[in-house]
């Protein structure tokens, strides 16, 4: 069996169920490659987790925010919880060296471990919560997600930076934002975008992506930065 024994010394998570916190890390791909290791995979942990995640930090804002409307709190959630900052908070806690996945999988390091990554982070928030309780898990998530609470709203980050620069071009460039792909690089499976934002004939920012969305939104939001339009 895995050992977790750095892993809970990292998290301060010790786990009554080892086998639970095992089945956290493992992914279909996993199972599908091994049927006959009577094991399962974790996403079934991962709903719960989901569900937790989003009652924790909703709880949170709710609270932090009492002026803002409950759009505002959506969007500001959405970008709390997206799969770029859960998974890089995976990362951060060593979450890609417990994972059981296939052959094929394990090779892959572009979006779609990220997405795994994201992923194992909701199935270990649904574990922590079935073996710990709901106390250990909200702190777990303060600790880890919350703290980027406030980057997201003093940098405006809630708000699509793409619909945000279009607004703002419109009112104070009379014009409306257009987004052309500069330079592609990788194989297929991995690939890196280079997008161009411009206003007319002018070339305003640049932003770098594993999609050709990512690199947009890059782009937009570097944009606002340098228009300061983000005040």
């Amino acid at each position: 069996m895995t050992d977790f024994s750095s892993f809970e010394k990292k998290t301060g998570i010790f786990f009554k169920n080892k086998e639970l916190l095992k089945q956290a890390f493992i992914h279909r791909s996993y199972i599908n490659e091994n049927p006959g290791s009577n094991l399962s995979h974790n996403e079934r942990l991962e709903f719960l987790g989901d569900a937790v995640l989003e009652l924790v930090v909703t709880d949170y804002l709710y609270r932090k925010y009492p002026l803002l409307n409950e759009g505002e709190l959506t969007a500001i959630r959405s970008a709390l919880v997206n799969a770029v900052i859960i998974s890089d908070i995976a990362a951060t806690l060593n979450m890609n060296d417990y994972l059981l996945l296939s052959k094929g999988e394990a090779k892959d390091n572009g979006k779609a471990r990220q997405y795994i990554l994201a992923n194992t982070y909701e199935a270990y928030a649904g574990a922590v919560y079935l073996d710990q309780g709901y106390e250990v898990i909200r702190q777990f998530i303060a600790d880890t997600i919350l703290p980027h609470t406030e980057e997201i709203v003093s940098r405006k980050l809630w708000r699509d930076p793409k619909s945000l620069v279009q607004e703002k071009a419109q009112e104070k460039a009379g014009c409306t934002p257009f987004y052309k792909v500069l330079f592609e690089s990788g194989p297929d499976h991995d690939k890196r975008f280079t997008v161009g934002i411009f206003f007319g004939a002018d070339l305003i920012a640049e932003g770098k992506g594993k999609s050709k969305q990512e690199a947009e939104q890059k782009a937009a939001e570097t944009a606002l930065k340098k228009k300061k339009w983000l005040d």
